[in-house]
């Protein structure tokens, strides 16, 4: 089984360059924390010395915007999911991620606060160690990609490169293994082109924060209990900036199962957003027909 202590390609997605900086959203730091954004800032309001700007900081509103138009940003965490947000976020620095797990004081905080700092480290020694690779792929894989190192975008198709590398057949994640839970399933949403189907009795807004990372364009069918936690706001909110969403309701799964592109299958032992929370695997189903018939009850054959 392979290791889980190499996060370095899955949190791409929750790290961007700000004002030279590369720097991490209050509302991804407190979906990883398993706490509500405003419960996170409240705790930094409290202990405001320990973050000094270079710590932490508010985004203007062009900042904010242009985070929006240029990467998948979910602002539908608990605190903001009828309405959005009414102000711009606070992000943190590499340093105040570090300050914050000692304000939050939980065990999963500290466990969060570890695997972003080696993620952190990992990701400015790639680039010391493997400039010939960034060249090689620069020139195969990717047209007109520049030779930038500071922005997202590079770090972005790099590690997309590598991901479509390696191939992962079964993980399994023992309680309070959150972190290294909600960047592999990342991973996976992000590998879908055109169409993601979750097979999920128990969804709620944390199941839409994990959704959102997904790649622009790709549509998403949820197929849940009737009694989901998930309102019709909720959806709506979700398809004003992440479109397109479908909610569809069936008691004909007790498991649940992600589908990428009508292709490739994974069945996880716990709802996705109870990733990390208890121990669980995520295994890709390999024989076709098995997803076929899969898809096959999905459309009521």
């Amino acid at each position: 089984m392979e290791n889980m202590e190499e996060p370095l390609y899955d949190i791409r997605g929750l790290i961007y360059v700000v004002r030279n900086q590369q720097v991490m959203l209050d509302s991804d730091l407190a979906m990883l924390c398993h706490v509500e954004t405003g419960r996170l800032n409240e705790a930094v309001k409290r202990n405001i010395q320990r973050f000094p700007e270079k710590f932490r900081f508010q985004l203007t509103e062009e900042e904010y915007s242009n985070l929006i138009s240029q990467f998948a940003i979910s602002s539908l965490n608990d605190n903001e999911k009828h309405g959005g947000r009414r102000k711009s976020p606070y992000v943190f620095t590499e340093q105040g991620i570090a300050m914050l797990s000692a304000v939050l004081r939980s065990d999963v905080a500290i466990k969060v606060s570890i695997g972003i700092m080696d993620t952190f480290v990992e990701m400015r020694k790639f680039i010391g160690n493997n400039t010939l690779l960034l060249d090689r792929i620069n020139n195969v894989e990717v047209e007109q990609l520049k030779f930038q190192k500071d922005t997202n975008e590079r770090f972005e198709r790099i590690f997309d490169y590598l991901s479509e590398h390696e191939e992962e057949n079964q993980k399994i994640f023992f309680d309070g293994q959150v972190y290294d839970a909600f960047v592999l399933l990342i991973q996976l949403i992000q590998k879908a082109k055109e169409k993601i189907i979750l097979i999920d009795g128990y969804v709620d807004i944390n199941t839409l924060n994990l959704l959102a990372k997904k790649r622009e364009r790709v549509a998403i069918t949820i197929y849940t209990h009737n009694k989901t936690k998930l309102s019709g706001r909720d959806v709506a909110n979700f398809n004003k900036q992440y479109p397109p969403l479908k909610v569809e309701y069936t008691k004909k799964f007790h498991d649940r199962f992600l589908i990428i592109d009508d292709n490739e299958a994974y069945h996880v032992g716990a709802s996705i957003k109870d990733a990390g929370k208890k121990c669980f695997g995520v295994n890709l189903i390999e024989e076709r027909s098995v997803i076929e018939e899969i898809l096959r009850r999905l459309k009521g054959g």
